[in-house]
């Protein structure tokens, strides 16, 4: 009987210890945690330097304001005010021309990542962003409702980077005020490194997607919200190292890479396009290589290239001196309904051109015809229709 009085107090002496010794192992995790924390985000400062120093090496200077780091206990936060990037000449296509250098500016970029996941980063850019000379008024302005970026990877060993921009508008300067000249209710852009590395012959997927865009201003196929999709895979490129775009095409030209599109979808009010090709950079620096397309819609495509006369005259030599009406009783067996156009709109004889030199092919449950893109040095034709010619990429 005596036994059990004696445990009591003991039982009760040890109590303090065990609620003790979890607080302490808690404080001894904070601790260690916060010690890793700190660590890492002494690196990030190192890292960007570093990335700074690489792109200022390849004509690309990147600055901010100013920069913050935090997002402890539990996340990295890179904060950039007023981040800028300034391309030299030569450094990347479209930039700086005329042998001036050219400033890329937006207001903030905020990127983000986990510390359990350090190779996951996700950002956020505010607009607007501006590009023009330094020191002069911006020549384009962009911004949007919400543009978001995620890279998988490290600055040395990029993955795959998705882009995705919610109502970009784009303005260009007009007269000494900014004029816009295209929207979308969506874009989007996502790479990734499919084999190689980035050190060692890389090769790169990519899709491109857009909703709604809308570019009157530049071609009158861009005259009507066009939603659309193309998968593409770029091969030929050397590395990844530092260097200007135009030493990057020449690479791949040497290589006898290019640019395999293994699906492609456009489709703007009555017009539907798909297709698959690939294209190469030859040793002018220009585009060679084919696009097989099946068009439903295709009268009105032609009309929007500005080919109808040439496809006119092209029917006239096809036909042989044959009369209108014997053309579109033919064309109707081969797509119902351009028979009835060629017969009440001559300026849409193009499109019946077009379809007696392809091949009728259903598309999505609608008739349409298949034809070839052609890229012959640059110049490109819709089967034997010149279309317009693309600049060389070096």
């Amino acid at each position: 009987m005596k036994q059990p009085l004696n445990r009591a107090p003991q039982s009760r002496r040890r109590r303090p210890w065990l609620i003790a010794t979890p607080l302490a192992v808690f404080v001894l995790i904070a601790l260690a945690w916060s010690a890793f924390w700190f660590y890492t985000a002494s690196q990030i400062g190192p890292e960007l330097d570093g990335w700074r120093a690489r792109e200022a090496k390849a004509g690309r200077i990147h600055t901010c304001s100013d920069q913050t780091i935090g997002g402890y206990p539990f996340r990295i936060e890179v904060d950039c005010v007023n981040p800028s990037v300034e391309f030299q000449p030569g450094s990347t296509p479209g930039f700086a021309p005329a042998g001036r250098p050219t400033v890329l500016a937006a207001k903030n970029i905020a990127v983000v990542a986990q510390v359990y996941d350090p190779t996951l980063l996700v950002g956020e850019i505010a607009g607007p962003m501006t590009i023009g000379e330094p020191g002069q008024p911006a020549n384009l302005s962009a911004n949007w409702s919400l543009a978001q970026v995620s890279v998988r990877g490290t600055p040395q060993d990029p993955q795959r980077i998705s882009i995705a921009i919610d109502r970009p508008e784009v303005a260009a300067l007009n007269r000494s005020a900014m004029e816009l000249v295209a929207s979308a209710s969506h874009v989007e852009l996502h790479g990734r490194l499919v084999s190689g590395s980035v050190s060692s012959n890389p090769v790169i997927e990519t899709v491109w997607r857009m909703n709604g865009a809308y570019a009157p201003a530049l071609h009158p196929l861009a005259a009507k919200p066009t939603d659309g999709e193309i998968s593409a895979t770029l091969t030929g490129l050397k590395d990844f190292a530092p260097k200007p775009w135009n030493e990057r095409f020449r690479e791949i030209a040497a290589a006898g890479g290019g640019i395999e599109i293994t699906s492609a979808r456009l489709a703007q009010g009555d017009i539907l396009a798909v297709g698959a090709g690939k294209l190469t950079v030859n040793a002018n620096g220009r585009l060679d290589g084919q696009i097989t397309l099946t068009v439903a819609g295709l009268d009105k495509l032609i009309e929007l290239l500005g080919a109808d006369q040439q496809l006119s005259q092209l029917l006239a030599q096809k036909s042989g001196g044959m009369n209108m009406d014997k053309i579109a009783g033919g064309l109707d067996r081969i797509l119902p309904g351009l028979g009835g156009v060629v017969r009440n709109n001559s300026g849409s004889i193009a499109a019946a051109g077009l379809s007696m030199l392809g091949e009728p092919r259903d598309i999505e449950g609608r008739k349409g015809i298949s034809l070839p893109l052609k890229f012959t040095d640059g110049a490109v034709s819709l089967g034997p229709i010149p279309v317009g010619s693309i600049p060389a990429v070096f």
